[in-house]
Parts: C-alpha cells; sequence; structure tokens
C-alpha cells in the first residue's frame, strides 16, 4: 500500500502549531486595526509577468511557475507587495491617500528546505501606499515593533540601511539598472566580492569601488556616528547623500517616539527584491539567524503596474518564523483561559439528552466535545483527562429524573450534583 508524505518543503502543522500560529496572525491583525490599516485578500495564483516584473532573479527563479488549462503563464505568489500594488494601479487608484492595506496568507517559493525556510510559508503583510514623507516609514518600523512586542518576543535587533545609497554612488557612475540588480542580489548574500568584480567591469571609476569597499565596511548601533561615517563617504554623490539625509530622518522621528529600539545601521546592506528605491530593514532575535520580517520603500512599482505615480512603504513579517523564534524563547500564548467541558452520557439512550446539555453550554460559549466513542464512564474519565479537560458533565438517568447532571471537576477531582439550568454558572466560576 503507497505511503503518502507531504511535498517536499510543505509541512503540516498540528493542533498545538496551529493554534500558535493563528494566535500570531491574530496579534498581526490587532495590530492591522490599531495602525488603522484594512484587510484585503488577494489571489494566491497571479499573472507571471505580474509577480516577475519585478521580483529579482533570485525570487523569479524560484517561483512555482505553470501555464493553466487556457494557456496562460500564471504562478503561485511568492510575496504580496505585487499582488496589492497591482490592486491599487486598478481597482482602488481613485481611492483618496494614503492608502493603508494590510493582508495575510500562504506564499510559494522553490526554495531549498532548510532550517525556517520552506517552500510554503505563511506572512502578515502591511503596505502604506500614497505618502513619500519619513513619517510613513518611521510608522513601518514602529508597526514591526509593536507586533514583536504583541507576542511577547524580547532582544529584537532592526537591522537598517537605505537602497538609495548604494544606488546612487552607481547611478552617478552610469551604471545600467540590470547590472545594478545584479550587484544588489549579491550584496544581499553578503557575497560582496563578487558584487565588486562586477561594479569593476562595469567601467565605474577608482573612486567608485574605494567608495563601496568602505561603505560594506561602515556598520554599527550608534546610529548619528555610522550616519556620519555613510554621509562622509559619499561626498560628491548628490543622490547618496540626499538618501543618508532621509535616513537620517526616518530614524529621527523613530526615535522621538519615545520608544527604545535596538538598530544596527549597516551601508551596505542589499535586499534581493528590486522594486525597493529607499529606506530597507530586517528584524531579527539571537536566537535565529534568519530574519523575522523586512521591508522598506518602493517609489516606482505602482507606476510600472500602470498606475499613477505612487509612492509606497511596507512590510512582510513570517509568521512561521515568529512561531519559531516563540518557541525558542519559550514564549506562552497570552490567551484567556476557556474552561473546556466533556459531556458524558451513562447510556446509549441518554446520548440525546447529552447532545442538548452539550448545544445549551456552546451556547453560552463554553468548549465542549461530547463522548461519542461508546466508552464506559470510567474509560471516558480518563480520557477526558488525557486530553486535559476541566470538567466532565456525567448525564446519568436517575439525576435526569430531578432536573440535575453530575459534574466532576477533574483537576481537583471532586463531583457534585448539580441542577441543569445551574451548570453554566457553576463551569464559569
Amino acid at each position: 500500500m503507497t505511503v503518502f508524505r507531504t511535498v517536499r518543503g510543505m509541512r503540516d502543522f498540528l493542533p498545538e502549531e496551529a493554534k500558535m500560529m493563528k494566535y500570531i496572525e491574530g496579534r498581526a491583525r490587532r495590530v492591522a486595526q490599531l495602525y488603522g490599516y484594512k484587510e484585503i485578500i488577494t489571489p494566491v495564483v497571479e499573472s507571471y509577468e505580474l509577480l516577475a516584473a519585478k521580483a529579482g532573479e533570485e525570487v523569479r527563479s524560484r517561483m512555482y511557475a505553470f501555464k493553466d488549462l487556457g494557456g496562460r503563464k500564471v504562478a503561485l505568489r511568492p510575496e504580496f507587495t505585487a499582488s496589492v500594488a497591482r490592486l491599487v494601479a486598478t481597482t482602488l487608484r481613485n481611492e483618496p491617500k494614503p492608502l493603508r492595506l494590510f493582508c495575510v496568507g500562504s506564499l510559494y517559493r522553490y526554495d531549498e528546505p532548510q532550517k525556517g525556510r520552506f517552500r510554503e510559508f505563511w506572512q502578515s503583510n502591511y503596505e502604506l501606499m500614497g505618502s513619500s514623507k519619513p513619517e510613513g516609514d518611521a510608522e513601518i518600523i514602529m508597526l514591526t515593533n509593536s507586533l514583536m512586542k504583541s507576542v511577547g518576543l524580547k532582544n529584537c535587533v532592526f537591522k537598517v540601511g537605505h537602497v538609495g545609497v548604494l544606488r546612487g554612488v552607481l547611478n552617478q557612475e552610469n551604471v545600467e539598472e540590470k547590472v545594478q540588480n545584479e550587484i544588489m542580489q549579491l550584496m544581499d548574500k553578503k557575497q560582496y566580492e563578487d558584487a565588486l568584480k562586477i561594479v569593476e567591469n562595469a567601467g565605474t571609476s577608482e573612486k567608485c569601488l574605494v567608495i563601496l569597499k568602505k561603505l560594506v565596511e561602515i556598520k554599527g548601533s550608534k546610529v548619528s556616528q555610522v550616519l556620519r561615517k555613510m554621509k562622509r563617504q559619499v561626498e560628491g554623490y548628490g543622490r547618496a547623500v540626499d538618501a543618508v539625509e532621509n535616513l537620517r530622518e526616518i530614524l529621527k522621528l523613530v526615535s522621538e517616539t519615545g520608544e527604545k529600539i535596538d538598530m544596527v545601521i549597516e551601508a551596505g546592506f542589499a535586499r534581493g527584491l528590486e522594486y525597493y528605491t529607499g529606506m530597507i530593514f530586517e528584524v531579527y532575535v539571537p536566537e535565529m539567524d534568519i530574519a523575522l520580517g523586512g521591508g522598506g520603500r518602493y517609489d516606482r512599482l505602482i507606476e510600472l503596474f500602470g498606475g499613477e505615480p505612487t509612492p509606497a512603504v511596507g512590510v512582510a513579517h513570517g509568521i512561521d518564523r515568529i512561531m519559531m523564534a516563540m518557541q525558542k524563547q519559550k514564549i506562552p500564548l497570552r490567551t484567556e483561559e476557556e474552561k473546556t467541558v466533556m459531556v458524558i452520557p451513562v447510556k446509549e439512550e441518554l446520548k440525546g439528552e447529552a447532545l442538548k446539555i452539550s448545544r445549551m453550554l456552546r451556547g453560552s460559549g463554553i468548549l465542549v466535545e461530547v463522548e461519542v466513542m461508546g466508552r464506559r464512564v470510567t474509560k471516558a474519565l480518563e480520557d477526558a483527562d488525557r486530553r486535559k479537560m476541566d470538567y466532565a458533565v456525567i448525564v446519568g438517568e436517575r439525576e435526569l429524573k430531578e432536573g440535575a447532571v453530575v459534574i466532576r471537576n477533574l483537576k481537583r477531582r471532586e463531583q457534585k450534583t448539580v441542577k441543569i439550568e445551574r451548570i453554566v454558572d457553576m463551569i464559569k466560576g
């Protein structure tokens, strides 16, 4: 007989993990509400051209792409931003700005499965569209910090950079955009030597090479000091200087909120997606070497999809990665304790009464399971114990004649006879 297993890179989430994933999703949704982001739902399958337009070579090469039965080339979404940008370029084009949009769901990339990286993964995604102001970028950083705090994660560190610094230097050196994208892909993977070789082969000046080598080395947590070094380094490259100044404004706004956020500024930081134009960031915890989330500014994507020129900034958080981080930090779920009850009929003829009582309890918001295996009471109680239920409601013939049942507190090993109309009060305490 064939034994079926999950497809490589896909996972089953068992009840405890599923509960944790949904808990994080709930927190992400709550943060969206607190910041005024409205939820949208976009398709899992999109046009390949849409998803490939500015995804970057690394992502393009790992998309689940195929032809549908109508002969159209489509793909499973590898990230959310392209879908949201399509929506803003078309259906939402006349909506007043800014647009704050939130979505959550599964994404697909044909990556090599490894710790924290799977072919199906989950993200919560926030996009702020219509503002070019530094307060928009600051909001996305604050929002990410709010989510990390909301799930209870400790010692989060934000790695922050600005694409405009590197692009500003390369643009002034007349390096083609396609070549710039290759350079950024390599820098994203920290393959700096390979990246600098491409810069050299692109016919740039000796000064440019020296600057880029030094930028890669500039990093640190003393924000003002690092920004001063960056600015000094790119002197003479107007757009790169503007980019450093823009980053300084964003981080100044974040610090003015009074929220203490650990940050490391990296001048040579790049991200794999080609559409970024400004500030970029990722968030980490010390226990893991993979980002729990990341994002940045992308001011030209909506225009690329046929919409009006619309500046935008966004972030995506890995829900399954946040779960891993919570497990590593042993963070408990902060949920309201709900009482759980097993309803056990003493004999076959009382099954209808057991179902009737369970319906009444559920109507009062109590979590109820009914014994459906035909077990004797002793065995059913052992099963309720094993399932860590709080109470057992034993429906017996003698008690029913008096309009009552036996309620057993499984934690205290105590039981008493209670009138049916008083069961809810007793269980809810």
